[in-house]
Formats: C-alpha cells, structure tokens, sequence
C-alpha cells in the first residue's frame, strides 16, 4: 500500500535489543519517513521507556501482540517490525501479513523444521510482503564482496571459505548465559547466530546447495571444566577469578563501564555499578559459564555443494578474540579476501592485462605484488564501513536494512527494493536445518531431505 508522502505508520513487537536499538533507534532519528505509532512488549520497563522517547499516545502501548495487531486498522498501521523471542515469529508474521500489512522479521524466522514448514505454508497465497532482517547484505563490505562476483571479476567462483569467529566474550554472553544458550529454549546455534553467514553464502552463490555435511559440538562450557570450588554465580567469591576469561563483572562492570545499552541493559534496568553487580549476583548474566543449562554447541564446521560444483564452507568458533567475519572466495580467474571488522578486502586477478576494478565506494590501492607480477587491488573501507563487533549495529546493516524497508513500503515497490526476500531467507533457514540434521546424524544431507 502507498503512504503517498507521509511518514510510515509502523508498530513495533518486541522491545528488547533488537527492537528497542537496533531497528527502534533509527525510526526516533527519521521520524519524517517513518513514525512509530504503536509498541507491544510485555515488560513495563521496557514498553514505556521506549513508547516515552518515541512519543506513543498510551492507548498504542499494548503488553501483547495480539491485541494491538487485532487493532490494527484503528492505528492506521501500514507496517510491523518483528522483534519477539525467536519462538514467537510465527504467528505475529501470519497475523500481519493475513491483514495486508508489510513485515520486517527478525532472524530467525522460525526456529526448528516443523515451525518453518508450518510458516512457509501458511504464508502461502498470502502475497506477503515480508523482509527478514538478515542485515549483512545490507553493509559495504559485503555489498562489495557480492558486486566483486556479479562484476565476474574473479571469473567463476570455485570455493567460498567464510568464517564467524565468535569472540570468546560474545559467545559467553549470548550463548552460554543468554537467551540463545539452549536449543529447546531457542534454536540451534547453527540458525540463531550464523543464519547471517548462511544468508551471505546463499546470496553469494546465486542459489541454494544440493548438499550439506556439518560436524561440531559443545567442547568447552561443560560442568567437568569448572574450576575447583567455582560457585554457581562468579561474585559469590570464585577462587579462579583473576584468571579466568568469562569472569562476569570483568566483562559487564569493568569492560563496559561506560554502555548503558546493548549488551549491559539485557542486565536490568539499573545500569549502575551496584545495580550491575546485584544483577550478577541473581541473574543469568552472572553465572558462571561451567554451570549453566547451555547446551548449544561451541565450534560448528559445515561444507556446502552447490549445483555446478562451486562450494563453501562456514566454520563457527567461540574461542576468538576478535568478533568478525573473514572471508576468501577463489575463482576461475583470480580470488577475493577479506576482514568484516576492519572492512578490508584484497582482490588478487590471475590476468596480467586486468584492469581497474569499478568503484564500490572503498579507497583502492594497487600494485604487481601477485604472483607472475599480476595485479592486486587492497581496497580500505571508509571509516563508518568498519566494525567493532556486535556492539555496533553489524556495520551499518541494521540502519540501511531498516531504511531499504522503509523505502519499500512508502513506494509500494517491495519486489523492487528488498534484497532478504522470503524465498532467499527460507533458503538459508532450511540449510541451517539440514547442517543441524547432519551434525546429528553424521550424514551427508541433501537440501530435499529437510525441504521436501
């Protein structure tokens, strides 16, 4: 539906990391094209502080996502940001797109194999209009790594070797203590934290993969590796305190003494240094790391044969210092590499007549380093390009994924503007589906066997 020049009339469901900062943020800094207009979040706290600074009238402001979607037209909604738990997707995406209204989903869209085959048929016939947050394909970085294979610059690509190296901290955050830590509770840690590697190779390679052979386990974060005499939570007096990584209040009271966002506020609402440290001394977050309920695995390593016989592999770690991707592709006629935190790539062409590659906004540098005197193109990314981890919006992605959505609702062109379509994000969910049967079974598995 148009908005014929006005601001988009958008809800919110969901109020926690993402919804709150991630997407809600960028709706209070453009509020000429794209206003909220109504917020469902069943914690108080979280509802009215955000509802507050986006000047939502009291009546928009619901504790459930029903009953605001069943008032829907009263709001004169146009769209909804999805931003439940990952096991509250599915019926909120049904609801809106059964009453017409554009979606933006967060990842995962559903989070085991019946939930998905459940959503896929019954978004069927519905001509939703749906965008699934999977920001990286938003971000220079691999906007540029996919216009470097569209330009066929490396000739036919051959292997993609992508990496998510987790960072140590980040994984003991979200995976161990946080909400992602259990399969039942949540999904597989192959779709909660690498649906985005998943997207990038789907979208890399042009199509999905026959097959997909995955392998990994939880190593590290297991009862028998706590210390000796470790209590249940690190400021109960832990006697490795000075000399293990995952010390809470070092990372939480310490490190990010001067956030008061994400990943602090997933604490409480008392982002003090004595609020803090009671929330440690009570809460998840303050566990120690060897005697939580976690059982999602901590390395995953997974090989993908496409059509044609390009393949790809994902290795997934928790024990890196850095939280980046890195990334090598080799072709036909010459490779592509490269580092998401610093925004570097480094094109390296087999030809020694290749020329100049087009412009994709990066500072180019060249030279006759490669091998036989060819050329090698180091391309810098400008400064906003970079990344400093998960603590800052995926590089951009969060910000241009919300922008392109927006844009697409108010031109009424979605088909046009939105590059994480359905059909591609369905794509992703199911090889992570069959990279978690694999693992399991110890078999090769084919792409028809979880989609049939």
């Amino acid at each position: 539906m148009s908005t014929s020049g006005r601001p988009v009339r958008t809800a919110i469901l969901g109020l926690g990391g993402r919804g709150a900062e991630a997407y809600g943020q960028w709706f209070l800094r453009h509020p000429e094209l794209a206003t909220v207009v109504a917020v469902a979040e069943p914690m108080e706290h979280r509802r009215e502080a955000f509802a507050d600074s986006a000047g939502v009238p009291a009546d928009h402001r619901y504790a459930a996502w029903p009953a605001l979607l069943d008032d829907a037209e009263r709001l004169g909604l146009d769209a909804v940001v999805i931003a439940l738990p990952d096991r509250v997707h599915v019926e909120p995406a049904v609801a809106a797109a059964r009453r017409g209204l554009a979606i933006l989903l967060e990842k995962p869209m559903a989070t085991d194999e019946e939930a998905l085959r459940d959503l896929e048929t019954r978004l069927r016939g519905l001509a939703p209009r749906v965008a699934v947050a999977h920001v990286l394909r938003e971000t220079p970085f691999w906007r540029s790594v996919h216009a470097v294979l569209d330009d066929g610059l490396i000739g036919e690509p051959v292997t993609i070797r992508l990496e998510e190296n987790i960072g140590y901290w980040h994984f003991a955050h979200s995976y161990v203590r946080g909400n992602w830590r259990n399969t039942a509770a949540a999904s597989p840690m192959v779709l909660a934290k690498t649906s985005h590697d998943l997207d990038i190779i789907r979208w890399l390679a042009g199509h999905p993969p026959r097959t997909v052979s995955s392998v990994g386990n939880l190593l590290h974060f297991r009862a028998e590796n706590a210390p000796e005499g470790a209590p249940t939570h690190c400021v109960h007096g832990c006697p490795a305190a000075d000399t293990c990584p995952f010390y809470a209040p070092r990372y939480y009271v310490d490190a990010l003494a001067d956030v008061d966002g994400w990943p602090v506020a997933l604490l409480g609402s008392d982002t003090s240094r004595a609020g803090r440290l009671t929330a440690l001394a009570e809460g998840p977050y303050g566990r120690c790391v060897y005697r939580s309920d976690n059982d999602v695995v901590d390395h995953q390593q997974t090989v993908f044969e496409f059509p044609g016989g390009l393949t790809a592999t994902l290795t997934t770690s928790a024990f890196t210092g850095a939280n980046t991707r890195t990334v090598q592709i080799t072709g036909t006629r010459g490779e592509v590499s490269g580092r998401m935190e610093t925004g570097e790539l480094r094109l390296q062409r087999f030809s020694p007549a290749a020329t100049a590659p087009p412009s994709v906004g990066y500072a180019v540098t060249s030279s006759t380093d490669g091998p036989l005197g060819h050329r090698v193109d180091e391309w810098r990314a400008v400064p906003e390009a970079s990344d400093a981890g998960d603590h800052r919006g995926h590089a951009g992605g969060d910000d241009a994924l919300v922008e392109r959505f927006v844009r697409a609702v108010a031109a009424d062109d979605f088909d046009a503007e939105v590059t994480t379509s359905l059909a591609a994000s369905l794509d992703s969910h199911w090889m992570a589906f069959a990279a978690e049967r694999s693992r399991h079974t110890r078999r090769v598995v084919t792409l028809a066997d979880v989609r049939p």
